[in-house]
């Protein structure tokens, strides 16, 4: 592979629906491009970017790949992102580091939850973008409809920049509406008669739209209604970088048509990394802004965007280049870390394949292997000028699972192998859950958290058995009352005496525990108050009704007393125990539940369906939006409820609708459910206490 400097780079992404035929386009530029052989098929299990048996397995892309090309001088970075939803976090990664995005849109299906969840994702990037209608061989395929669906639903930004000549089976080329040429495969001749009428419309449509991209053309325009082949490529150049014309192109990348187009296309229109905006860094000594301008020989700043963990070659560090240039073998600092990272051969990636390469020139993509406390989001700088780029935002879990090994050897390699996965999929949680004692693990969806499991075994060989997680309820007190607790035994010798009065106050939700003292003349000496305060934050780990975690109230040491010989820290602190079993049954104890926000969205036509679901939740629907064809509900739920609620809404809305959700607060768990919770924790009590008999 040759090295590039930034003008000749174009650093694409590849986005959209699952299905939607990214990967099959990607394998049909590497192809075009001689950078490989044969036309890899997914359904084949050879493509070059899904390269994870995990993703041969189940024919779907999982993780993002680099695909690079080289064409006519330019060096094309195709980044392949899975569209399943519950990988969501790997396309966020791939376009910090794009210039533009490609979104792909399946000529039957149009747009689809998918489409809108990355068009989402542009928008909060201000991303170029560009539309490819892919399929276009397929039954029912309908170019036509597809585009007046995007131009209803995103605007008069979209304009199709060619036009399909055949239609499903009958597909084999298309029209340029710029040049007014047909394409079919390599050769290239006149327009068809019965489509002059359609491209000379949709010629109209992207004139009008190339036209506002500079105030020169718009005149000139409004002068002659009219626009030469040259100030439209000028105006779609413009129009494609500032974000206001998304043109559409049409193929079928597993058939290999209108696919060459595209190389051409991404050399002449789509942004090279010297024409985006700068990035803006900030002075990690200073605290204040920079803008990068993107030059090789302008301070370090390389992104880390993802991280692969593989168990022969270690951890391999995706990063870009965003000014100055990484080189073999030298030294970089880590603004995060302020730490010294040795960096050894850089490579460039092409699938699973790497190559070798001296410089990566700033715009450009690379990966290095076997740094230390390196990880995604971090940036690589000089030492003499640290600096720190934007990071990732990644979207919260919705779907968690308890994990347990399955024998004594994976018990001892399970926390590594976990640090590793996390490391390498920042969208996966991996947490100890104190309320329960429970290791959880928190993805995107069924299908995310049964992959990472699946990966352990393959790639770190730790077998882990996955259940459902324990809810972590929590107890709290409603009413305030007062209580001795008084802790005496004697035993011959020396005997144990601890004495005193505490007073139960409720506190607002989230409060926690507080503890203080109202102690006159010395009834409990100073010594011993600490004591009967670690009594109490001890005992308050099993509360009185089902063993959760007793919180928000406040106890108050107001009086009690003491022995001068037989008082003792043990004793006070017993004498704490005692007060809490006592006071909290008498003080109205209640049952706490998590609570989540939850934003739902999905299409119009299945709204009444979810508010309906939601309503057998305990769930309080807040709010209603409209967003195009689609409605966003808000609400907020009891955790209890909607555990699974990402499996449960993907039945509901085959596969449409998808949801985010967050820890809000504690709140009381109505009478009824809560008996049945601890009628169950009291007989799971027992049990373990007959196990522990035998």
């Amino acid at each position: 592979m040759n090295e590039y400097k930034s003008d000749k780079i174009r650093n694409v992404a590849l986005i959209g629906h699952s299905s939607s035929g990214k990967t099959s386009l990607a394998e049909a530029l590497l192809f075009n491009t001689g950078a490989t052989t044969r036309l890899g098929k997914v359904d084949d299990a050879n493509t070059v970017s899904d390269f994870d048996p995990e993703e041969q397995r189940r024919k779907i892309s999982i993780s993002t790949s680099v695909v690079p090309c080289e064409w006519n001088g330019y060096k094309i970075n195709l980044i392949d992102t899975p569209g399943y939803i519950d990988f969501a976090g790997e396309m966020k990664g791939a376009l910090r580091v794009a210039d533009v995005a490609v979104i792909l849109v399946d000529a039957v299906s149009g747009i689809e939850v998918g489409t809108e969840l990355v068009w989402q994702y542009c928008d909060e990037l201000n991303l170029p973008r560009v539309i490819y209608i892919n399929k276009m061989d397929r039954e029912n395929a309908d170019f036509d409809k597809v585009v007046d669906q995007l131009r209803e639903r995103y605007g008069k930004s979209i304009a199709a920049l060619q036009v399909p000549i055949g239609k499903e089976s009958a597909f084999k080329g298309e029209v340029n509406v710029v040049s007014r040429k047909a394409f079919l495969g390599k050769s290239e001749g006149a327009i068809p008669t019965e489509l002059q009428d359609t491209v000379e419309a949709r010629r109209g449509q992207l004139v009008e739209i190339a036209a506002e991209s500079s105030d020169a053309l718009i005149e000139k325009y409004f002068e002659t209604g009219e626009l030469s082949e040259e100030e439209i490529r000028t105006g779609l150049e413009h129009g494609v970088a500032g974000g206001t014309l998304v043109p559409v192109l049409c193929g079928s990348a597993t058939q290999n048509i209108g696919v060459d187009y595209l190389l051409k296309f991404f050399a002449d229109y789509t942004p090279s990394p010297v024409e985006m905006p700068p990035q803006i860094a900030l002075h990690s000594a200073t605290q204040k802004e920079e803008k990068l301008n993107g030059g090789d020989t302008g301070p370090l700043a390389a992104f880390v965007w993802k991280t692969q963990a593989d168990p022969y070659v270690g951890k391999l560090t995706y990063f870009r280049v965003y000014s100055g240039t990484m080189q073999s073998d030298s030294r970089v600092n880590n603004s995060r870390t302020n730490g010294e990272e040795r960096i050894g051969q850089l490579y460039v990636l092409r699938g699973k394949e790497q190559l070798p390469i001296k410089h990566i020139y700033a715009g450009d993509l690379g990966a290095v292997a076997k740094l230390g406390d390196t990880s995604t989001n971090d940036t690589l700088c000089d030492k003499t000028h640290p600096l720190e780029l934007a990071k990732i935002s990644y979207p919260n879990p919705v779907y968690s699972v308890a994990l347990t090994p399955k024998t004594k050897t994976d018990l001892d390699k399970m926390s590594g192998a976990l640090q590793k996965l996390v490391d390498e999929d920042p969208t996966l949680r991996v947490y100890r859950e104190p309320d329960t004692g429970e290791s959880i693990m928190a993805g995107m969806g069924d299908s995310h958290v049964s992959v990472a499991v699946q990966r352990l075994k393959q790639k770190f060989g730790v077998e882990l058995l996955t259940s459902e997680p324990k809810i972590p309820y929590k107890e709290t007190i409603t009413k305030k009352t007062e209580v001795q607790g008084r802790h005496k035994k004697q035993t011959g010798g020396r005997g144990q005496f601890g004495d005193t009065w505490v007073r139960f106050e409720p506190l607002p939700r989230g409060a926690g525990f507080e503890f203080t003292e109202e102690v006159f003349g010395g009834s409990v000496p100073n010594q011993y108050i600490p004591a009967v305060e670690k009594g109490m934050r001890e005992i308050i780990a099993r509360g009185v009704l089902a063993g959760y975690p007793t919180t928000d109230f406040r106890a108050v040491l107001y009086d009690g007393s003491y022995h001068p010989v037989d008082s003792s820290e043990m004793a006070f602190k017993l004498a704490a125990h005692k007060a809490f079993k006592q006071g909290i049954p008498a003080a109205g104890p209640v049952l706490l539940e998590p609570v989540m926000n939850m934003e739902i969205t999905v299409p119009d036509n299945f709204m009444g369906d979810i508010i309906g679901d939601l309503n057998t939740k305990r769930a309080r629907v807040q709010g209603m939006d409209q967003k195009g064809a689609w409605s966003v509900i808000t609400a907020q739920a009891p955790l209890a409820e909607i555990a699974r609620y990402a499996t449960d809404l993907r039945s509901m809305t085959q596969g449409r609708g998808y949801f985010t959700m967050a820890f809000d607060h504690y709140d009381i768990v109505p009478s009824h459910i809560a008996s049945v919770i601890i009628e169950k924790a009291k007989k799971e009590r027992a049990g373990l206490e007959e196990e522990d008999e035998e």
